[in-house]
């Protein structure tokens, strides 16, 4: 029975290990992904005091420091959390359980929801440009999405293809201006705006988008950016509150509401917004020390 288990090993989860593992807590970290979803980032160059860094290499960091202080983390996948008698029990490849618990899993990617999607995963169609990307040297691929995510993920595609359309259903892309000049200064990179990709075709694999413009695309590969919904079935479980877009709601301390349960990152309704390694790690620090004052008061 450990006091807290802190699910997800992204920068929540592991900023919360890392002060967790500081106020000496009984814990455990419980993650399918390796550093989460930051490890997918081809470059960070907002993190104060690193200068340009690969997500993997920052995701790869932030897991040896809360190593190094004494952290256990375990890799599995949770697919339900039961409340019982006080406290939890977590369903993944064994059980787990806990007094508290702190929800820092983010969230999952977000998709098109149109033909040919999931006919062509693996076969063209990636949600992740740095895991896939290699695959696609020389050849022609569509990013689509205009938040940060797609334009960064266009700019690292642009160093291996010889052509990326950027597809875009807005007038304008919603990335932060640094990045959004470094994609207009990118000569093979080609921003379609005011699209939406209404199918994926091919034979075997992608050949071809089709755009509700009339715009038919050659390519090879399409990579989906468009971002991210929570998890949905864990947060029922646990009868959560969470705001119209299913995002879980917690006040200043990150408490949900709901006893013994704290949410940080990019599941809880501000985290979301701005989806960034800063604001996730430092939601991590603050539900940690709201669950240490907790511990205290039942000690």
């Amino acid at each position: 029975m450990y006091d807290l288990i802190i699910l997800g090993t992204g920068p929540a989860g592991l900023s919360a290990a890392v002060y967790a593992a500081r106020y000496k807590m009984n814990f455990l970290v419980i993650g399918a992904i390796s550093g989460g979803t930051i490890t997918q980032a081809h470059q960070v160059e907002n993190y104060p005091g690193i200068e340009g860094v690969t997500g993997i290499e920052l995701g790869k960091r932030m897991e040896d420091h809360a190593k190094k202080l004494g952290s256990e983390i375990v890799a599995d996948s949770i697919k339900k959390i039961e409340k019982k008698e006080g406290h939890f029990i977590l369903h993944g490849s064994k059980e787990y359980e806990a007094k508290r618990i702190l929800l820092a899993m983010g969230a999952d990617r977000t998709k098109l929801n149109i033909k040919g999607e999931d006919e062509f995963l693996g076969k063209g169609v990636s949600y992740c440009a740095t895991c896939d990307g290699p695959f696609f040297k020389d050849k022609t691929v569509c990013v689509v999405g205009g938040g940060n995510a797609a334009v960064t993920s266009a700019l690292y595609m642009a160093e291996l293809c010889k052509k990326v359309y950027l597809i875009y259903r807005g007038e304008e892309l919603k990335a932060e201006p640094a990045w959004v000049e470094k994609l207009k200064a990118q000569k093979n990179i080609e921003s379609v705006y005011s699209a939406n990709i209404t199918e994926i075709q091919g034979e075997n694999r992608v050949e071809k988008v089709v755009l509700d413009t009339g715009r038919i695309i050659g390519l090879d590969g399409v990579f989906i950016e468009i971002g991210s919904t929570p998890n949905k079935a864990l947060i029922a479980d646990l009868n959560l509150h969470t705001d119209n877009r299913g995002y879980v709601t917690v006040d200043s301390e990150l408490k949900t509401g709901s006893k013994g349960i704290w949410a940080a990152g990019d599941i809880t309704q501000n985290g979301f917004k701005l989806r960034q390694v800063i604001t996730a790690a430092a939601e991590g620090a603050i539900a940690i020390y709201s669950i240490y004052l907790d511990t205290k008061k039942q000690n």
